[in-house]
């Protein structure tokens, strides 16, 4: 039973396939065919921006897509070639390699190696919890900055004209400039819009055909009729050649060269993956371990390595056409994979005939599942503090970028949750007629207090950014109180925690009461907090005395102790 689970645990595409039910094929069948579309141009394109051979980012797709319906958790990521890491590829590459086309593919090959080990063991040592830190304001300001992006980066191809640009900003107003200049192509525009219209209508009518496969194979023909393929910008035709080991002339001194480059591709890549896997399982109501994700993501990049490829990461642009078209599991990235091969083998001029306009309708179209603007909005009626943490993750990966964006929301993040412990909700109890149990003053303002009793309440951990303040408000209780203070009883349940500093202000609080005549207790304080404060040398001042399993007990005591 172990061994069948570590199985599970290394191979979930397994576990799918022994699950797999016929009615999702049809799914996935549609899914994978017109995931091809994409993923072709897109792995020629982003090899062909890092410096490499176009038939490289083919390996970099087809390689991890079949490795990953084996090892990786989430059933619906697509994997490939990816632009956040085409320009580092190139950097680290392209120097050692003096122009030598052959060394730089193996160079790339071997920083796919170097960095996929690095996930593995990454994995291995169960690092994928930073997928915990992907809060939900995180996965849904991230989603929509990557819409945006993708949507942006996409309407020069729509219209058939191409423009550059380092950042968000830089490339919407170079493509504003370019629409005021006269450069759009009336043909592409046409065609392009045209296949998001049949899309749209396909989708709209719940047709059986999907939407997307007609307007491919549409835009083919249409190129193909009207001799549009040296008019409009196309795909291209596949390159000739199936993945293979191309690993020669490596030294041990280029192990030492590409090191460093890999644990920053790695780092962007699961962090870009770790996103993207979490928050498509949580569209789908399902869970992805993140340590599991991690070393996934690393063998499908040892793989990549090993035939020909480069460094890859699953894909935010390919990701959601595979979603949009109903994709069921893993079997959509094997589909798309065999898909490749065979057009490779059989029909490697038909993407000559594909425009690129076309494709850029496929992608306008599925990126703009992501936007989820009533949600946006929803958060913000619940949480402003949460709300702004997702446009904050947002506005860092549309303008700065994906890997920025997340860094830049997940510390925004640790500063809300430092904010919270340092400022928290805090109270004083008091008893409320016809009620059980003490209650908060600030909400029951017909509460009484107990003649002579303050009981305070504080709803976080002790440490060395709170502790004065919780020392500060019981004593600005003490001495606002109505009445002569005899004790002070602190409803500790809350309290998960204190450290040294916390413990150094619960003793000057001790002996600011003591010397004022008040008896400092402690309620319902949990029994690793209660050790701790042994542990920190001060059980002498606080003894057993001190500490009462409920507030009624604490209560009960003191008025015995009144009545002596």
């Amino acid at each position: 039973m172990a061994q069948q689970s570590s199985l599970r645990s290394w191979l979930p595409g397994l576990e799918v396939a022994r699950r797999y039910e016929r009615s999702w094929l049809r799914s996935d069948l549609t899914a994978g065919i017109a995931l091809t579309a994409l993923l072709i141009p897109a792995g020629m394109g982003y090899a062909e921006a890092a410096g490499l051979p176009p038939e490289t980012g083919l390996y970099a797709t087809i390689v991890p897509l079949l490795v990953y319906a084996l090892v990786g958790p989430s059933k619906i990521l697509v994997l490939g070639p990816d632009s956040s890491l085409a320009p580092i590829i190139g950097a680290a590459v392209i120097p050692l390699a003096a122009g030598d086309s052959a060394r730089a593919v193996a160079l790339a090959g071997l920083l796919a190696i170097l960095m996929g080990a690095i996930l593995v063991v990454g994995g291995l040592l169960n690092l994928g919890f930073v997928t915990d830190l992907l809060s939900k304001p995180i996965r849904l300001g991230y989603l929509n900055g990557i819409a945006l992006v993708v949507i942006v980066s996409q309407i020069p191809k729509l219209l058939g004209f191409s423009v550059d640009g380092v950042n968000l900003i830089d490339e919407a107003r170079n493509t504003v400039a370019a629409i005021a200049d006269g450069e759009i192509d009336p043909t592409a525009s046409a065609i392009g819009v045209g296949a998001i219209a049949v899309i749209l209508a396909f989708k709209l009518l719940h047709s059986r055909i999907p939407g997307v496969l007609v307007a491919v194979v549409g835009a083919v023909v249409l190129a193909y009729v009207l001799g549009l393929k040296d008019q409009i910008p196309m795909v291209g035709a596949l390159p000739h050649g199936l993945p293979a080991p191309a690993l020669g002339g490596l030294t041990w001194s280029d192990v030492g060269e590409l090191i460093v480059p890999a644990a920053g591709i790695a780092l962007i890549a699961f962090a870009d993956t770790g996103v993207l896997s979490r928050t498509f399982a949580a569209r789908r109501g399902e869970s992805v371990n993140g340590s599991v994700e991690m070393r996934a993501i690393g063998t499908a990049n040892v793989a990549s390595g090993l035939l020909g490829g480069f460094p890859m990461s699953a894909s935010s642009s390919r990701t959601p056409v595979a979603e949009q078209n109903g994709a069921k599991t893993q079997l959509v990235g094997v589909i798309g994979a065999l898909a490749i091969v065979l057009f490779i083998l059989v029909a490697p001029g038909v993407t000559g005939y594909l425009p690129s306009s076309a494709l850029a309708a496929v992608v306008i179209v599925a990126a703009t599942s992501l936007v989820d603007i009533r949600s946006m909005v929803a958060m913000w009626r619940m949480s402003r503090v949460e709300a702004s943490l997702a446009i904050a993750a947002l506005l860092g990966v549309a303008l700065v970028g994906v890997l920025e964006g997340i860094l830049v929301a997940i510390a925004l993040s640790f500063v809300a949750v430092v904010v919270h412990a340092w400022q928290p909700y805090r109270a004083e109890l008091v008893v409320v007629p016809g009620l059980d149990g003490y209650h908060d003053l600030a909400r029951h303002p017909e509460g009484h207090r107990i003649p002579g009793l303050v009981i305070a309440r504080f709803d976080a951990q002790l440490f060395f950014a709170n502790g004065a303040i919780f020392d500060d408000y019981v004593r600005g209780l003490v001495a606002d109180a109505p009445d002569r203070v005899r004790w002070v009883v602190i409803a500790s349940e809350p309290l998960t925690g204190l450290d040294t500093t916390a413990v150094d202000e619960l003793v000057e609080l001790d002996q600011y009461l003591e010397s004022r005549g008040v008896r400092l207790a402690f309620a319902e304080m949990k029994g690793p907090v209660k050790d701790r404060l042994i542990r920190f040398g001060v059980g002498d001042r606080f003894g057993h005395d001190r500490f009462y399993p409920t507030l009624d007990a604490a209560v009960e005591a003191f008025d015995a102790g009144r009545a002596d």
